[in-house]
């Protein structure tokens, strides 16, 4: 039996830049690529009932026989299968590749993650914390604030930057997001409002909403952050809560400077709105200082830090954190204990063997990151002249504008040649950010050689389209990521 259906205002929004756009080919062609582009990135799950063609024509106002004829296209590549009584469901072709990148006799290549493998030391840490681990056996191993000893460890680092913490002012998470949803869990109510800088954290967005809240987009003006718009936002939303990320944005890079953390730390508190800070890349500087959180602006406990080991160290530890007033940790940790007894104990100790001595280990990934970073933009300015790219001074990715909104079709051409990018749609709300695509530097630099290479190409089909000539049929067989 089917379960699962989506409304077509809720599709339409999901499907964000399809937008009409004649130098792109038909409608419905454009429609069934951006569909297919949902099914196949998980977004829309196989076995969910599509609306039904006269509702999606209506939301996407267009004609139901351009909607009929996008379904018919993907019923004929066997993305979806239609059932009396039951509609069109989303499925899988039985005959779809496992690797798009069979057209071009290379392995396909994962450039929509912003993220480092673990460096070495990662090893030795979990071995420290296997000698570590016999004094905790016999305790029962729930600790839903956290293990003592690395709330000491993560206060004193705040301590050491500027940022004056004790250990019952942090939470052990699970990672950023896991503090995130907590946050929201505590904090928010269903059909709240929560202010969002725009673009933003894809998994932000899909968090807020997951929570039944409603994101309210602040659009990023050319450089900086606008703390006046800010401030009308949460006053006219009436939002008690806000997403912020002033270091090393992703997907932006950017980097929020101090006059302008003070402003937004006095915005929190004249209008009662609790920032959550998410701080994941504040370690990850390249050209400039490491910037002082934040939370040092602070005077009221309005400011909510949100960190982790897994952009600076390794996403595999499954280790964050929030910093927060000590009533609002509290609550954290009763609410917690509802879903969840606590992080791993052995997770923990290795987390707080590597932020003992984190500074080796940095300052290598920082080094490594500068080259990738630099390797990466030279090529794109070399293969790629059109793009506009900002050089941002530090975290693992940039924010790259296109000349023209053609950013699904180009992660639709790019999978077909092997490379998996992440569109600058996903990054928004309501379709924005066609025009742009993000551009991680966390792979290696002989890979990041091929990704550009494989861009260029994709990049010289979509003018092509553009110009009236057709993409070769063998691409448009996966025209999605």
């Amino acid at each position: 039996m089917i379960g699962r259906k989506i409304g077509a205002t809720s599709l339409s929004r999901l499907m964000g830049g399809w937008q009409a756009d004649s130098t792109r080919g038909p409608a419905y062609r454009q429609i069934q690529q951006a569909l297919r582009l949902l099914i196949l990135d998980g977004r829309l799950p196989i076995g969910l009932r599509l609306p039904g063609e006269r509702n999606l024509a209506s939301a996407l106002d267009v004609s139901r026989t351009t909607v009929a004829t996008a379904y018919g296209e993907l019923r004929d590549l066997g993305f979806i299968a239609s059932r009396h009584g039951s509609g069109s469901i989303t499925r899988l072709p039985h005959d779809l590749p496992e690797d798009p990148a069979h057209l071009t006799g290379e392995a396909e290549i994962d450039f929509s993650i912003a993220a480092l493998p673990a460096p070495k030391e990662v090893h030795a840490a979990y071995a420290e914390s296997l000698a570590e681990l016999p004094r905790y056996l016999p305790t029962i191993g729930y600790e839903p604030a956290g293990l003592p000893v690395l709330r000491a460890v993560i206060a004193d680092r705040y301590a050491h930057h500027g940022v004056p913490t004790d250990p019952e002012q942090i939470l052990v998470t699970q990672g950023a997001q896991h503090g995130l949803v907590l946050l929201l869990a505590l904090l928010a109510r269903p059909g709240d409002p929560v202010v969002i800088d725009h673009p933003t954290y894809s998994k932000a967005i899909e968090a807020i909403r997951a929570a039944s809240c409603q994101p309210v987009a602040v659009n990023l003006p050319d450089s900086g952050w606008d703390a006046e718009q800010w401030q009308s936002a949460i006053r006219h939303s009436g939002a008690k809560l806000a997403y912020l990320l002033p270091d090393f944005h992703n997907p932006t890079g950017r980097l929020m400077d101090r006059e302008c953390r003070q402003r937004m730390a006095e915005v929190a508190a004249r209008s009662g709105c609790h920032l959550m800070v998410d701080e994941t890349m504040i370690d990850l500087w390249l050209d400039v200082p490491r910037p002082i959180s934040l939370a040092a602006f602070d005077q009221q406990e309005h400011v909510l830090s949100l960190g982790s080991m897994g952009k600076s160290f390794w996403g595999g530890l499954r280790m964050g954190w929030i910093r927060a007033g000590r009533d609002i940790v509290a609550a954290l940790s009763a609410a917690r204990a509802a879903n969840d007894m606590g992080s791993p104990i052995l997770e923990q100790l290795a987390a707080t063997a590597l932020l003992r001595r984190p500074e080796t280990i940095l300052d290598e990934r920082r080094q490594a990151i500068r080259e990738q970073r630099d390797h990466l933009l030279r090529l794109v300015g070399d293969l790629l002249p059109d793009w506009k790219v900002d050089v941002p001074p530090g975290g693992l990715s940039a924010w790259a504008e296109l000349p023209r909104p053609v950013s699904s079709a180009l992660a639709v051409a790019a999978h077909d040649l092997g490379v998996r990018i992440a569109p600058g749609s996903r990054f928004g709300v309501g379709g924005a950010f066609e025009r742009f695509v993000r551009l991680p530097f966390a792979l290696p630099v002989p890979v990041l050689s091929e990704v550009v290479e494989r861009l260029a190409q994709a990049w010289r089909q979509i003018n092509a389209a553009g110009s009236g000539t057709s993409i070769p049929a063998t691409a448009q067989l996966t025209e999605a990521i």
